[in-house]
């Protein structure tokens, strides 16, 4: 079975965690620092906070907001659970908007009607790479005094109009995990402009521990000395797997541009199939392509998928609407709220996409995916 997603893993990366666990650091060490360094310039912000997964970034990043019960965070039902769920866990309330038909990320003009005067965060994800309409969104934060949070899971790498993705909100996550566009093998970073904010979640990752100000409280102690002030949680990503993540960072522009030679093929070859859309970007934005997300006919989907998996593609489908989920379900929210991002979802495939496809394993997607629609 072809996948739909897999790691790149070369000799550079294998050498470079060979390297870390020879050296005296297997934990906190010179290589996070080293990778948060990188992170943070390839976003082109000043501040990198590494963490142990995309959906600890999430965390990591609503708590340095400072997302309280009763706080309302709006985003897109669109998405796999956790950028609800993490907001969720401090106690926000959820406001699902819907989505842009084309692109499948955040319709502004939907965040726009949803806000309220408990509106802290607005959380935009950039669906299979393609960045959120930044500008728009921006215009509605700043107009009501709210935080951009992007949740770029999908998309390091990206760039919206020359600037790379991790520059165009306040606080940006990412995931690392081995179908993503560069792998620590589970991990994940906050980035951000903004100093308070990055603090914020450098002490939550990190228990709450804080030294400064518990020796100011206590000069008399010594330089063991440190307290929490705000509980936190472990959510440090360690030396080894930074090392990796440095590694693949340094490849993560050859993997856009084989991405992009990849969604380019598929796009040439399926445009013409009656009722199927392929992907599609804004003017100005250059993703790094996660997914390849056609769209087939809703009621025929399943059969569609079927027929892909019987003659060895590994499709997959991206996402349920987050509020489908039964724990959503339970707190009240129903089905029909979002009908664009309902549709989307009930008419998405997502095709193999990652670097490492030959390009016969793209001629042999392509020839079973003509087969699977033809019927």
């Amino acid at each position: 079975m072809l996948p739909y997603g897999r790691q790149s893993i070369d000799a550079s990366d294998i050498a470079a965690v060979t390297d870390a666990l020879n050296s005296d650091w297997l934990t906190t060490g010179p290589e996070v620092e080293r990778f948060e360094t990188a992170v943070a310039a390839r976003a082109g912000v000043d501040h990198a906070v590494s963490v142990t997964s995309g959906t600890a970034a999430l965390h990591v990043a609503y708590a340095a907001a400072g997302i309280e019960p009763g706080d309302e965070v709006i985003t897109t039902p669109l998405t796999f659970v956790a950028t609800a769920a993490t907001a969720a866990l401090l106690g926000a309330k959820i406001v699902f908007a819907d989505v842009d038909p084309a692109t499948g990320n955040l319709d502004p003009s939907a965040v726009e009607a949803a806000v309220t005067e408990r509106t802290r965060v607005v959380a935009g994800v950039d669906y299979a790479g393609v960045p959120v309409d930044a500008p728009a969104l921006r215009g509605i934060t700043t107009r009501h005094d709210l935080l951009l949070l992007e949740d770029a899971a999908h998309s390091i790498g990206s760039t919206l109009d020359g600037a790379p993705v991790g520059s165009l909100a306040d606080l940006t996550t990412y995931s690392f995990f081995p179908t993503k566009n560069l792998t620590t093998t589970e991990g994940g970073a906050v980035v951000t402009a903004d100093a308070e904010l990055a603090a914020r979640a450098v002490s939550f990752k990190n228990h709450g521990l804080v030294r400064d100000r518990a020796m100011q409280r206590y000069p008399d102690e010594g330089p063991w000395h440190q307290e929490v002030h705000a509980f936190g949680l472990n959510y440090r990503l360690p030396d080894v797997l930074c090392a990796l993540g440095t590694s693949q960072l340094e490849r993560l522009d050859q993997f856009v541009a084989r991405r992009a030679e990849i969604k380019a093929a598929y796009d040439e070859a399926l445009g013409d199939l009656e009722g199927v859309d392929i992907p599609v970007a804004p003017q100005g934005a250059a993703p790094a392509w996660h997914l390849y997300p056609l769209r087939v006919p809703a009621e025929r989907r399943r059969s569609i998928f079927d027929s892909l998996r019987e003659q060895g593609i590994g499709v997959q489908v991206n996402y349920i609407p987050a509020y489908w989920h039964p724990v959503f379900e339970d707190l009240g929210y129903q089905r029909g709220m979002c009908p664009v991002a309902e549709e989307y979802y009930r008419r998405e495939i997502s095709l193999p996409m990652f670097p490492a496809l030959t390009d016969s394993d793209v001629e042999r997607v392509i020839e079973a995916t003509r087969v699977a629609v033809a019927g």
